[in-house]
């Protein structure tokens, strides 16, 4: 089937936070180049790398007017870094890539076409997961048709980098200054500000990379730091947070792993 033309082709900014992503940036950067879709601004803020990662986004930004560098002066973390790109961004609409993760040559066509065509603010799409060295690990993460707020409260079902809201209707969201699930409160409220639910495109878009002794590898450390989620993000009493904490477990255990395909 011919491919329906976009007919309206809206800026998007491209978020990326950036430390110590040497063996990773060039990548990155050359998948958000190959996009089908041209007509993008990528916002890449180095927080105080002490690799050579600046050097080599640098070396792109000369080459390609789209690439914006901008350095933090001092290492300040990913809610600042993100935040500080999100402030400078011109598009109408705002995603987000981090340095190690990659995207597919139409994800952005095909999201924004997605978006358009079901009147959406908030959309994300299915993705897989690939290792250090960019192989398939043999693992997908399945976009659930709609997404309630009510859905997202119980568990973060956006992939960070498959998510994108358009910013001329809801305005720009800023993360939280949390240690984690920083991504999860941006959704969440996306989806709040919205009215609507969002919708998952059941494409398989984007590649998470996934690193060796990261924290988002630790089940046990993120038990703290959702139930931080609750009780300091949501400002939920300890009671409330214990209750939503249990949720959290039922869905993250029992229902969330049907997202989830492996071979």
């Amino acid at each position: 089937m011919k491919k329906k033309p976009i007919d309206i082709q809206p800026l998007i900014s491209i978020i990326t936070p950036l430390y110590n992503a040497e063996n990773f940036i060039a990548q990155h950067i050359e998948s958000v180049q190959a996009q089908t879709y041209p007509h993008w601004e990528h916002i890449i803020v180095d927080d105080a790398s002490t690799d050579r990662s600046a050097e080599v986004v640098a070396s792109y930004a000369n080459e390609d007017s789209r690439i914006v560098l901008v350095n933090n002066p001092e290492n300040r973390g990913a809610a600042f870094t993100r935040n500080h790109a999100t402030e400078l961004a011109k598009g109408e609409y705002i995603a987000f890539l981090d340095s190690d993760d990659l995207w597919s040559p139409e994800k952005l066509e095909r999201q924004i076409a997605f978006m358009q065509a079901n009147d959406l603010a908030v959309s994300f799409t299915s993705y897989l997961h690939i290792d250090e060295a960019g192989k398939s690990l043999n693992k997908r993460i399945k976009a659930l048709p709609v997404l309630t707020y009510k859905k997202q409260h119980s568990n973060n079902y956006i992939g960070n980098l498959t998510g994108i809201y358009k910013c001329s209707e809801i305005g720009k969201i800023m993360a939280p200054p949390i240690r984690k699930r920083q991504d999860w409160a941006v959704w969440l409220e996306a989806i709040k500000k919205s009215g609507r639910p969002a919708m998952g495109l059941q494409e398989d878009l984007a590649s998470y990379r996934v690193r060796k002794g990261s924290i988002s590898s630790n089940k046990v450390k993120l038990v703290k730091y959702n139930y931080s989620f609750y009780r300091h993000y949501l400002k939920y009493n300890a009671l409330s947070s214990g209750f939503y904490m249990l949720r959290f477990f039922w869905e993250y255990f029992l229902v969330r792993p049907k997202q989830i395909e492996k071979w």
